[in-house]
């Protein structure tokens, strides 16, 4: 009787199987979201390599964007630059890393030289590469040599410089404020410099005689991260089945307790 007992499918067994079911459809369609999302970042960076490799954006081009609608197709391209520097400028991103040293990222506007008629005055946010702080002295500003006169640079296209999270207002907001910036909006700086700045930026790239480093980190879109994520949930799922099927199959019906 104890057998019989053991082996009958009751309302538990059921409540138990559908549990089961559920738990392992969950995270066998919660891997295959991750699998999805790590096609679609694979995806984005064949589009960025293939930006990349395209030819050198005409500076015409460039001066056109006007949102971020229009920056968007652009992102990623080569650009080579020519024009000036707004040297009383220049701003430096503050708490910006590299060879896992503080320093500044050093941003300097540039009037864009174009031909007649294709958006003259047009002021492109560069940035110019990375330089570490004085340890002793934190609102010391790092010499960085700025050339007068025309320049020309190579870069590629980026959105805004990015942000890092800040506990105050973002500094910047208004005439005299500190060129060491935590933040930096470019639309709110071109209110203040009164530059019409493009909303976007370049990063410089190539080696220089500026003292700047630009070892710039690669794009990474995080597909790594997606297929651990993704190996999770299976690893998940698998797990509920084994469970599954040797509690409530193996040791119920093929090593029944006595």
């Amino acid at each position: 009787m104890n057998t019989d007992r053991r082996t009958r499918l009751g309302w538990r067994f059921w409540l138990i199987t559908l549990a089961a079911l559920g738990a392992m459809a969950l995270t066998a369609s919660l891997g295959r979201w991750q699998l999805s999302r790590a096609a679609h970042k694979l995806a984005l960076q064949s589009a960025i390599d293939e930006r990349a490799a395209q030819p050198p954006l005409p500076l015409p081009r460039l001066a056109q964007v006007r949102d971020a609608d229009g920056l968007q197709p652009l992102l990623h391209r080569q650009v080579q630059l020519r024009g000036q520097w707004v040297e009383d400028a220049t701003v430096f991103l503050d708490n910006r890393q590299m060879y896992g040293r503080p320093g500044f990222f050093v941003l300097t506007p540039l009037r864009l030289a174009l031909p007649a008629g294709a958006g003259q005055g047009a002021v492109v946010l560069v940035q110019r590469g990375w330089v570490p702080r004085d340890f002793l002295d934190r609102t010391r500003l790092p010499e960085v040599a700025t050339p007068p006169g025309e320049v020309q640079l190579p870069g590629r296209v980026a959105g805004p410089p990015s942000r890092l999270y800040e506990f105050q207002a973002p500094a910047g907001t208004g005439p005299g404020s500190s060129r060491i910036r935590q933040n930096l909006d470019v639309a709110a700086f071109a209110a203040e410099t009164g530059l019409p700045l493009l909303p976007l930026s370049v990063v410089q790239t190539g080696a220089g005689a500026d003292g700047l480093s630009r070892d710039w980190p690669a794009v990474d879109n995080g597909v790594d991260k997606h297929y651990g994520y993704a190996f999770q949930w299976f690893g998940l799922c698998a797990l509920v089945a084994i469970l599954y099927v040797w509690f409530q199959l193996v040791r119920r019906f093929a090593r029944p307790r006595p």
